[in-house]
């Protein structure tokens, strides 16, 4: 097109304009007042909850012998779940993205299946299959590792239901790695563990990062899956989770407010210290 018929359309045509949606105000508006009804209103509601019982009733209730067992049972439990599915997500999303054989489209369906089946129905069936008479619970008792009714049981339940959260962080960023830094690695001699560990690895980190946050504060706010498979033991198997359920249930309305904040502090601390980690991690990645 000639230089004048272009000059001719854009002075009639004026400015064009660069937003990416239009409606920029509109869209914007709408977000926040989603964003408020559904996400800002139900936890303002349970932080005025909270604040009503007073400093000192509020700290009785959230330090409680049995409210200080379940966080550390929900923890340790979560922080287990979490660095068996570092490991094993990461193989999981090597092996889909970096190999083709029969079934793997199949085995690529089944890593989102936590996603769609109700975790109640998971819960069942992961305690009818590591029960001691189940198919793996039984081998395992003979071994004398019991499973349910566990904290063992209870990182099972949570590593299921969390694991597709790594495999999906991780499996997008493996296939737009460009194959040339592998290639010039090989080609200066680097064996095959020193190109994953030196160049691999660190492109991968924030996305691990990113992964091993969200399953992490999956397995920390599960409840479904773990019921049936925990035995719900205080000070033994019982998380923070179903605690606060239980006050629910007594109709105790400010105690459950003040055991979901805890939860709550936790989610927006491990958010934070997540995000500083992964900002570090980029810059660390553009640099080399």
């Amino acid at each position: 097109m000639p230089a004048a018929t272009v000059a001719h359309f854009k002075e009639v045509a004026g400015p064009v304009s660069r937003r990416v949606l239009p409606g920029f105000g509109l869209s914007l508006g709408f977000t926040l007042l989603y964003i408020s009804i559904i996400v800002c209103l139900p936890l303002g509601a349970l932080i005025f909850k909270a604040a009503s019982l007073g400093p000192e009733a509020y700290w009785q209730i959230v330090s409680a012998p049995r409210a200080l067992a379940s966080y550390r049972v929900t923890v340790l439990t979560a922080l287990g779940a979490t660095a068996v599915n570092l490991v094993f997500g990461l193989a999981l999303a090597w092996v889909i993205t970096r190999y083709r054989f029969p079934g793997r489209r199949i085995l690529d369906a089944i890593v989102d299946l936590p996603f769609a089946l109700p975790t109640a129905v998971a819960g069942i069936a992961l305690t009818t299959l590591f029960a001691s008479n189940g198919w793996l619970g039984g081998p395992l008792s003979d071994l004398g590792i019991p499973v349910v009714y566990t904290p063992l049981g209870i990182m099972i339940a949570m590593t299921f239901t969390s694991l597709p959260f790594v495999v999906r962080t991780v499996q997008p960023v493996l296939e737009d790695l460009d194959p040339a830094l592998e290639e010039a690695a090989l080609s200066l001699g680097a064996g095959e563990g020193r190109i994953f560990a030196k160049v691999i690895l660190p492109l991968l980190a924030p996305a691990l990062l990113a992964g091993t946050s969200l399953s992490f504060a999956r397995s920390l706010g599960e409840f479904g899956a773990i019921i049936f498979i925990a035995g719900n033991q205080p000070f033994h198997t019982e998380i923070t989770a179903l605690l606060a359920f239980i006050r629910l249930e007594e109709y105790d309305y400010p105690a459950t407010a003040a055991i979901a904040s805890v939860m709550l502090f936790a989610a927006f601390v491990m958010l934070a210290i997540t995000n500083i980690l992964q900002a570090r991690a980029l810059r660390y990645t553009e640099r080399g």
